[in-house]
């Protein structure tokens, strides 16, 4: 069984083949969080872009050039003139074919691909198996900086490909089914790390992001599907995923893309907006 768009991964020899190709923009996406409280610290991974990179990529600093940083939330996504200015900055076109990858988790290289699917690009790639396929292909790298000269992003179509608060709210009553991308520990509530109260999303099932990955590859296309029906997902009318801060969400919901459920959404502020509100419902333990 092969991928329904199997156009969204490019391995990395492709790339490789195409790495002197004026119409391919290659980036690096990464960021790093280590756990501190009740929330993260964020690094960014420019200066590990610095010492390493695939030859000619650019850097997309998804925590603050690519994110609304006006607001308390973090990576939160930003209107569509800012980001289609974010999009074009990094010297991104409506023409170019765009390929995503992170020296850290290919979650970043999902959310950036799926930043540029809500803003309507048609050509995006995640560099299936990330920095380490290009690196055990025994690939060069480079060091310092590289980047594109800025382009006017102007997509002929714009998608809706998040969902708001009052989505998922309406979502738990109807046919949608929402899948939360966390741990079985944060899903539950029973491990020392939550955001600030226990549990999940009332009728929203567990799919944790890093079951979907095999030595950071995307599973076989028999296999995304298979885990994807038994949460329902496959022959749900509508998706919304989830998770803490709507990064690792985009794995799940890239992963649905990936196999043909096309009708995805990302609740952006995930648990970090839904916890904020002490009336809305959370459920502790492993039930739906």
């Amino acid at each position: 069984m092969s991928y329904a768009n199997p156009a969204y991964l490019v391995s990395a020899e492709e790339l490789h083949a195409h790495l002197n190709d004026d119409s391919w923009r290659v980036f690096d996406t990464s960021v790093f969080l280590t756990p501190q409280g009740h929330g993260y610290q964020i690094d960014s991974g420019r200066e590990r872009y610095r010492e390493a990179h695939i030859p000619g990529a650019g850097f997309i600093d998804l925590a603050d050039d690519w994110a609304d940083t006006s607001t308390e939330l973090r990576f939160t996504l930003p209107q569509r003139d800012p980001l289609n200015a974010a999009i074009g900055a990094s010297g991104i076109s409506a023409d170019h074919k765009v390929v995503l990858y992170s020296s850290g988790h290919l979650m970043w290289a999902t959310r950036a691909w799926w930043l540029l699917h809500h803003a309507g690009h048609k050509d995006i790639a995640i560099l299936n198996g990330n920095l380490s396929a290009w690196q055990a292909a025994g690939f060069p790298l480079n060091q310092g900086d590289e980047g594109y000269p800025a382009e006017v992003f102007s997509p002929s179509t714009a998608i809706d490909r998040f969902a708001t608060t009052s989505q998922v709210e309406a979502g738990m009553h109807g046919a949608t089914c929402t899948l939360n991308a966390l741990s079985r520990s944060l899903y539950e509530g029973t491990g020392d790390f939550y955001y600030q109260r226990r549990g999940h999303i009332p009728g929203s099932r567990l799919l944790y992001y890093d079951t979907l990955l095999d030595n950071e590859f995307f599973r076989p296309a028999g296999e995304l599907r298979e885990a994807l029906q038994q949460v329902g997902a496959m022959d749900a009318d509508h998706v919304i995923t989830y998770c803490g801060g709507g990064i690792a969400a985009t794995l799940d919901a890239f992963a649905c893309a990936l196999v043909g459920q096309e009708n995805v959404a990302v609740y952006d502020g995930s648990m970090s907006e839904w916890v904020q509100n002490p009336d809305r419902p959370l459920t502790v333990g492993s039930a739906p």
